[in-house]
């Protein structure tokens, strides 16, 4: 697998592993000792890094990758994140960055993923309430005792990134980021490329709907959070086919699969950009590390942009409470 380096000098694998998708969000699936073997075999075919959180689960995702990597633990990089409020019973009651909170998620995460240190430590949504300054200095505060080795945000304006930035250096930033959803176009990016932040696009297979699998017809099962999405109603994914079919098109020419062309399109935007797909089945996870041995050439890559640029997608991409929380 190749290399990438995110800020701070911070070196990972050009794919990394979404673990969310295990714990929750899209249903029942495989059971744990499932998902530790593929966990454990997403490190053998070299990914190194691997991204949960305590709100997955809530909880569980955390001990389910800390007991995954437990046997590798010095081969890989753990990103989790911090930045909700949640009860004992796992009930969340909105975000929380207070610095004392802080402190204790830190630790109790810690201790769930069985290790001396969080690699990456993401605010996974910001707190109006709480100055960015204030949760910037209670990370460096950790990385200075030797829990957290680097900081990062997750959907956050780059006028915040900035400020936090300026307290601490941000190693990296993960944003839903794919053909689909290009925002992070306008502003993420290139500050990115201004301070040295990498970019870590999550969901860049559009929740499943880049990889082909998913039309008008699908029925989602119960529990799967598309059903309570906007973009993933049938008159929407009837719309956003046409975004398929241009993979489709370039996937026929280039022997790869939809899902292939769709990260390898990400991973040629920039060097510093590494997707962290999500699976629960192995086929698929050999599919998605596929893409790195895709090149799509600058004419490949035209072509693409040209098409896309015709094509509107429908639907809003969360509901609208979650979509409040982002870009703040």
């Amino acid at each position: 697998m190749q290399k990438r380096t995110l800020g701070q000098g911070l070196e990972v694998s050009a794919l990394g592993f979404g673990a969310m998708g295990m714990s929750q969000s899209y249903g029942p699936g495989p059971d744990r000792d499932a998902n530790i073997a593929l966990l454990r075999a997403a490190v053998e075919r070299g990914v190194t890094f691997i991204d949960t959180a305590e709100v997955y689960g809530p909880f569980v995702n955390e001990e389910l990758v800390g007991e995954a990597l437990c046997p590798v633990r010095d081969q890989v990089v753990i990103a989790t994140k911090f930045g909700f409020d949640i009860a004992a019973d796992g009930r969340q009651n909105g975000v929380n960055s207070r610095p004392e909170h802080i402190r204790q998620v830190a630790d109790a995460s810690l201790k769930r993923l069985g290790t001396g240190h969080i690699d990456l430590y993401y605010q996974h949504r910001v707190d109006p309430d709480v100055p960015i300054e204030d949760v910037a200095g209670a990370v460096k505060e950790l990385i200075e005792a030797g829990k957290v080795k680097h900081f990062g945000m997750s959907e956050a304006a780059a006028g915040t990134v900035r400020r936090a930035h300026a307290v601490q250096p941000v190693t990296a930033l993960q944003n839903e980021y794919s053909l689909w959803w290009r925002r992070p176009e306008a502003e993420i990016i290139p500050m990115c490329a201004e301070l040295g932040i990498g970019l870590v696009p999550y969901s860049p297979l559009g929740k499943g709907f880049l990889t082909g699998a998913i039309d008008a017809s699908t029925a989602f099962t119960d529990g799967d959070i598309r059903a309570t999405i906007p973009r993933f109603d049938a008159a929407a994914r009837q719309a956003n086919q046409a975004l398929v079919d241009l993979l489709s098109t370039v996937a026929a020419r280039k022997n790869a699969t939809v899902a292939q062309i769709a990260l390898a399109w990400l991973l040629a935007q920039q060097p510093w950009i590494v997707p962290i797909p999500g699976t629960r089945r192995l086929s698929r996870l050999e599919e998605n590390l596929g893409a790195a041995d895709v090149e799509l050439t600058a004419a490949d890559l035209a072509e693409i942009e040209a098409a896309a640029a015709k094509i509107e997608v429908q639907g809003a991409r969360y509901p609208e409470h979650l979509e409040r929380m982002t870009n703040r």
